[in-house]
């Protein structure tokens, strides 16, 4: 499987992919990914198997220490520093296949130029992220530091170099 852009034929997966993943208060509807999927910043990648979405990375090119809140859009910004690893879900009967490190690896390529990559670990995800060269980095901005609240309170902002 090679990741291929996300396109909006690919919601309807997506939206599966994500139910089976996190908890109600964690969903993003299909209005805000068509939203996403339309800004400039966009580069986020999707991996499927017999034409069913089994994995996705939504991404986008952002700003160092900038927390993209639960059900935001991704802002464009004149110069992006950051590669902003907004999402990313494996259906659990494709998980341990490396489906995740496939869109890591892809979506890597797409930063030339950018200095860092970001994202909000949630659901006690930051061991793994660590795994992956992530570590956890404050907020000095008190209304990014708001819009990692909105996550819960093991929400935790991670970043890694590019």
């Amino acid at each position: 499987m090679t990741p291929a852009p996300l396109a909006v034929r690919h919601l309807p997966g997506l939206l599966a992919v994500q139910r089976a993943c996190y908890g109600a208060a964690l969903v993003e509807g299909a209005e805000v990914f068509a939203r996403r999927l339309a800004s400039p910043a966009n580069c986020s990648l999707v991996l499927q198997r017999g034409g069913r979405v089994v994995a996705y990375l939504a991404a986008y090119r952002s700003l160092l220490g900038k927390v993209t809140p639960l059900h935001g859009d991704f802002e464009a910004v004149p110069m992006p520093d950051t590669l902003y690893l907004h999402d990313m879900a494996v259906l659990p009967g494709c998980a341990g296949q490396g489906l995740a490190q496939a869109l890591l690896a892809a979506l890597r390529m797409q930063g030339a130029g950018l200095r860092h990559q970001a994202l909000v670990s949630v659901q006690g995800s930051q061991g793994y992220w660590r795994r992956q060269g992530f570590a956890a980095h404050d907020l000095p901005d008190a209304v990014q530091r708001a819009r990692l609240a909105g996550y819960g309170a093991d929400a935790v902002y991670m970043l890694a170099a590019l």
